[in-house]
């Protein structure tokens, strides 16, 4: 396996879409770069991305900036995001598992572009509120929720599985690289432009988006026909019954659970932190923000080296406990005083910094894999389910961490809330220690979790 970078060759448009997948006998697989489905699936993510990844930082900033959002207004926002994933969480997977997984990207992509470009339309006509905030972000959320079970259910599609970690780690290191462009040019956006007029690149990045997947013409396997679909609550419950009977699935959606428990928390608290403890403004939280686009490039160089190295389970356990230990950097950070310059601000930033360094590069590690260890292990026909039962299930820890984190943060302040975070951090790393997950050493090259009269059996 080569190790892919950020600067790797640019693809060979003459190579064919539907080339051998190098998972069947005899077969001869196209370099990644040299497969233009691929690429496909690739730049549209990096472009969307791109767009996303500034809009996480314009959004919460138009609610604080524009309309003098607190703690409770920023986790309200948060919480209407993660309620509408809640929603339609495990309705998306069965349905993506029906469908062909490529036209709900495209216009799951489309109906985002239209979302966000309302936004600056209202603030140029002086009507943007936070209840339109509000709205944005829960019917967004639907779509990014149908979007990101389609997506990760897609790649296997794309990509041979025994490719899939060096597929991920690909695409995680082009996203790197939009994540410290994007949080840095986004925080200078903000500033200069505002809040609302940054979020309108993220509507036309998604237009973006929708065009590279159009071009994309590798066959996807076929729909289930429509007489051989069972009701919809029992394929959403044969997708949990997987994933709860198997040791390993079990364990990466408890272990998951606890890092988003530790994510809404702190997704809360953060940008309040950076503003009113540290005094830093939007333009150095987008840089800092932008630092750990460097850490998560360097996590997805690393992943491919450690899970050679240490295997799949300490990979995800190693990442885990990187994760844990960078974040504990942001509640160590000394408080500023108002005014504060020099030397205090740059103290600050540095916790900061050390945090995307550190907590960034070992999440990446981490994240690629286990998606990689769940796209392997799951066949094609429950694959959206299962992505989207795990989803659900740590969409609503999230969901749980962001209003406690925002009641803890309203109550007893920003620290005591960061260190309620850090403690779900640390029950993922014991969920895995006492697992199977810690004893997997490569991921299997044929899918072992299948339903019922499947041509495999649901295995570990």
């Amino acid at each position: 396996m080569t190790e892919p970078t950020a600067t790797a060759l640019p693809p060979d448009t003459t190579a064919p879409d539907d080339a051998p997948s190098d998972d069947e006998p005899g077969a001869t697989a196209p370099a990644l770069w040299r497969d233009r489905a691929f690429v496909a699936v690739w730049s549209a993510g990096t472009v969307s991305l791109f767009g996303s990844l500034i809009t996480r930082t314009a959004l919460p900033f138009a609610a604080i900036l524009i309309l003098g959002a607190g703690p409770l207004e920023i986790s309200a926002i948060r919480s209407a995001e993660l309620i509408a994933g809640l929603i339609v969480g495990l309705f998306a997977g069965a349905w993506v598992d029906r469908l062909l997984r490529r036209p709900i990207l495209i216009w799951a992509d489309i109906g985002r572009a239209v979302l966000l470009a309302s936004i600056p339309v209202a603030y140029v006509l002086h009507v943007l509120y936070l209840p339109q905030l509000l709205f944005v972000a829960f019917a967004a959320a639907v779509l990014s929720t149908f979007f990101n079970v389609a997506d990760n259910a897609y790649l296997p599609t794309v990509v041979a599985r025994s490719r899939l970690v060096e597929a991920n780690s690909v695409m995680t290191a082009t996203g790197s690289v939009a994540e410290f462009s994007a949080f840095g040019i986004g925080g200078f956006l903000i500033e200069v432009f505002t809040a609302p007029i940054a979020i309108a690149i993220d509507a036309v990045t998604f237009v973006v988006s929708a065009v590279l997947l159009g071009t994309i013409r590798k066959k996807e396997p076929p729909s289930t026909p429509e007489a051989d679909r069972e009701p919809v609550l029992r394929e959403i419950r044969d997708g949990m019954r997987i994933v709860f009977r198997s040791p390993v699935l079990r364990a990466l959606a408890l272990s998951h659970g606890g890092t988003h428990i530790l994510w809404g928390i702190f997704g809360t608290s953060y940008l309040l932190f950076a503003l009113d403890d540290l005094q830093l403004g939007p333009a150095a939280v987008g840089v800092i923000a932008a630092v750990g686009g460097i850490g998560s490039l360097a996590g997805s160089a690393l992943a491919p080296r450690m899970v050679r190295r240490f295997g799949v389970g300490r990979t995800i356990l190693l990442g885990m406990v990187g994760f844990v230990i960078g974040n504990a950097f942001i509640p160590l950070a000394p408080e500023a005083a108002v005014g504060a310059t020099g030397s205090v601000l740059f103290i600050g930033a540095a916790f900061l910094i050390a945090q995307q360094l550190i907590g960034d590069s070992l999440a990446t590690v981490y994240e690629i894999t286990e998606g990689s260890l769940v796209q392997a292990s799951v066949s094609d026909r429950i694959l959206g389910r299962v992505n989207a039962t795990l989803g659900t299930f740590t969409t609503l820890l999230t969901l749980t961490g962001a209003i406690l984190g925002g009641i803890i943060a309203e109550t007893w302040g920003l620290r005591a809330a960061f260190a309620v975070g850090l403690l779900g951090g640390v029950f993922g790393i014991i969920v895995v220690w006492l697992s199977p997950v810690r004893f997997v050493r490569d991921a299997p090259l044929a899918p072992t979790h299948a339903m019922p009269g499947d041509e495999m059996p649901i295995t570990e």
